[in-house]
């Protein structure tokens, strides 16, 4: 369709430099071109592609048109014959209201009941502005991508969120955004935007796989996945925060290039006198077994292969999953609130999800 064009590419693709009547002026990626070429595709392979509008705002479109894209994928088969895949994608256009200007809260209100509002796929938009965020760290120092993240995320939040001007109290976010942030402040922590500790083809490598790999993988390489055992009931979802971690409970972190399992402190001591080992404590043999087991079936089903690490509390290969924790214990919290509130400390001077929401918040709701 002529109200959109293609603004560029971010995956493992080279661009071929063809233009045409749908290549718009603004780059994003590879861009400037409507044909990229792959090394090669597999059905893992994902390609995010990035659009322009290029319909003035003040020019409505007819009700009820909508809108055309097209793909052509070239590609050999295994089997030596050369295919043409073809996809067609279609779908509405929505025209903004036509508003007095001299009602500001008419404005928030349709942008409140618009079907973009409705329709946000915060976990795609996740992914595509974490690929964005990466691309940018080839040309601009990471200080500067990480401003540009928080100022995207400022803007989002202003736009779509629900408050009272100058009212951080009332600011509220709506299912479709609710994650949104979260993901923004796992990404501002990760390690495609923070090369401490990783070397030059170590965060190549860790970008390169970002960019290719689909939205599910890519979500557990921003915000890891985690899982608790204990004694208490079967394997549980735990917050991805240092509150989670207890002295009786084992967790499994899957942060798609490693494999954590972490014993407690309690754990970790009755495993190293052999309790396991002991008939009368077959419960505590079967849960020192449960995540290594279901940490395999991790491993079998993906590639690359993930590094797989078995540690203990307060042992040096714990830093894996304590670096991926949300610090809301860390050892300035004693002196805040004079308590530290349960879980393992968190020794940073990164700011928690807490604090970094209340500074958005703040932010967002400012006129």
């Amino acid at each position: 369709s002529q109200e959109f064009k293609l603004a560029g590419a971010l995956g493992p693709v080279t661009s071929l430099e063809k233009m045409a009547p749908n290549v718009g002026e603004n780059t994003v990626g590879k861009g400037g071109t409507n044909l990229w070429s792959l090394g090669g595709v597999d059905p893992s392979t994902t390609i995010a592609i990035y659009f322009d509008i290029t319909n003035p705002g003040t020019t409505p479109l007819p009700d009820g048109k909508r809108r055309f894209i097209q793909f052509l994928t070239k590609y050999q088969h295994a089997n030596g014959t050369t295919r043409m895949r073809c996809t067609t994608l279609c779908g509405p256009w929505h025209n903004p209201p036509v508003l007095p200007k001299d009602e500001p809260m008419a404005e928030r209100q349709a942008i409140m009941n618009s079907p973009v509002r409705m329709s946000f796929d915060q976990e795609a938009a996740a992914v595509l502005t974490a690929r964005m965020a990466v691309h940018q760290t080839e040309t601009d120092e990471v200080g500067d991508v990480l401003r540009w993240v928080d100022r995207s995320l400022i803007r989002l939040c202003a736009k779509f969120a629900e408050y009272e001007p100058d009212n951080v109290q009332s600011f509220r976010l709506s299912p479709e955004f609710s994650l949104y942030p979260q993901f923004m402040f796992h990404l501002r922590r990760s390690q495609f935007l923070q090369l401490f500790n990783s070397s030059p083809d170590e965060a190549a490598y860790y970008r390169y796989i970002l960019s290719r790999e689909n939205t599910t993988n890519s979500l557990v390489m921003i915000q890891p996945t985690l899982l608790s055992y204990s004694f208490n009931g079967p394997p549980q979802a735990a917050l991805l925060d240092a509150e989670s971690v207890r002295p009786d409970n084992i967790l499994l972190l899957d942060t798609f290039f490693h494999v954590v399992v972490f014993h407690g402190e309690t754990i970790g001591a009755w495993r190293e006198q052999g309790y396991h080992e002991q008939e009368e404590h077959a419960a505590f043999r079967d849960l020192l077994e449960a995540p290594q087991a279901d940490a395999q079936l991790i491993m079998d089903s993906r590639f690359p292969v993930p590094r797989y690490i078995v540690c203990d509390q307060h042992k040096s290969e714990a830093r894996f999953l304590m670096a991926k924790l949300n610090p809301s214990v860390t050892h300035n919290s004693n002196l805040d609130d004079g308590s530290s509130g349960g879980g393992a400390q968190v020794n940073t001077d990164d700011v928690s999800l807490r604090v970094f929401m209340e500074h958005l918040m703040k932010l967002a709701v400012q006129t």
